[in-house]
C-alpha cells in the first residue's frame, strides 16, 4: 500500500520497521531470544520491500525507528545484515537506522552513536540519533509525564554531537533534536513548539566552525503532528530534513 501510494505520488517513500514490527512481520511464536524474531522480521521485511519495489519503479529508502540501549542486539542484528548485504552488493541493506539513546547521560548517548557510526560508515549506513527527549508515547516507550525542560535541546548539546560524529570517516548522520515536539496523534494548535531552537543551534555551530553554510547540521523532527503548517515550514528552512508523522 505504501509503495502504491509513492508510485501515485510520484515518490520517493521511506518505509520504517519498528521493532515490535519486526517481532510481528516474524510471528507471535517465533522465538525472540536476544531479539532473534524483531532481527529476522525485520530483515525479511527489508528484503521484501527491495523486491517488490521494482515493480512500482520509486525510489525507497528503507530505515529503521527507535532504537533504546536495551534494544541493541535488535539493532546490532539488522547492521550485521547490512554488512553481509553490502559484501554481495556493494550497498547496505537499510538505508539507515535511528539510535534513541536520549535517555542516557549526553556523553553515554554520544560515545555509543559515535562507535555504532564508525561501523555503519563502512558501509553507507546513515544513523540518526537523539536528543532530548520527544514527549507522548510510541512504540512502549512513554515520556507522557517527563519534565517539560527535557522536551528542549540545547545547542551545546547539538554541537557535542556535530564535533563526536563528524569526525567519523565517511559518517553520515542526523540529529532528532528535542524542541518541544511529542508523540501521537493532536490536532494541529495542541503542541507547543519551539522550532526557533533549531534555528538558533544552526548559527551557533555554523559560529563555532566558521563555516559558510547556513545549515551544517541536518535535523530530524519527531512527532509532527498537532503541528501547525507554519511551524513546519519554519523548522525545514531550519534544516529539517525528514519529519516523522506520529
Amino acid at each position: 500500500a505504501c509503495m502504491e501510494a509513492a508510485k501515485k505520488a510520484g515518490g520517493p517513500i521511506m518505509v520504517t520497521f519498528s521493532r515490535g514490527g519486526g517481532q510481528f512481520i516474524a510471528g507471535k511464536a517465533a522465538d525472540n531470544t536476544d531479539d532473534a524474531a524483531c532481527i529476522a522480521g525485520s530483515v525479511a521485511g527489508a528484503l521484501h520491500v527491495r523486491a517488490v519495489a521494482k515493480l512500482y519503479g520509486v525510489p525507497v529508502i528503507l530505515h529503521s525507528d527507535h532504537c533504546q540501549k536495551s534494544w541493541l542486539p535488535w539493532f546490532d542484528g539488522m547492521i550485521k545484515a547490512s554488512e553481509e548485504y553490502f559484501e554481495k552488493n556493494g550497498e547496505p541493506l537499510f538505508s539507515s537506522h535511528m539510535l534513541d539513546l536520549s535517555e542516557e547521560p549526553l556523553e553515554e548517548n554520544i560515545a555509543i552513536c559515535k562507535k555504532y557510526l564508525e561501523r555503519m560508515a563502512k558501509v553507507n549506513l546513515l544513523l540518526e540519533m537523539e536528543l532530548g527527549v520527544t514527549g507522548g508515547e510510541e512504540d512502549g516507550v512513554d515520556n507522557s509525564n517527563v519534565d517539560s525542560s527535557r522536551l528542549y535541546t540545547q545547542p551545546e548539546e547539538v554541537w557535542q554531537v556535530y564535533q563526536a560524529l563528524s569526525s567519523v570517516p565517511n559518517g553520515n548522520f542526523t540529529v532528532a533534536a528535542a524542541f518541544g515536539n511529542v508523540h501521537g496523534v493532536y490536532a494541529p494548535g495542541n503542541v507547543s513548539l519551539k522550532p526557533e531552537i533549531l534555528h538558533n543551534t544552526q548559527k551557533f555551530i555554523k559560529e563555532k566552525l566558521g563555516c559558510k553554510s547556513d545549515k551544517p547540521v541536518s535535523f530530524v523532527f519527531h512527532g509532527g503532528s498537532g503541528s501547525s503548517t507554519e511551524d513546519i515550514q519554519y523548522a525545514i528552512k531550519a534544516g529539517v530534513i525528514k519529519m516523522n508523522i506520529d
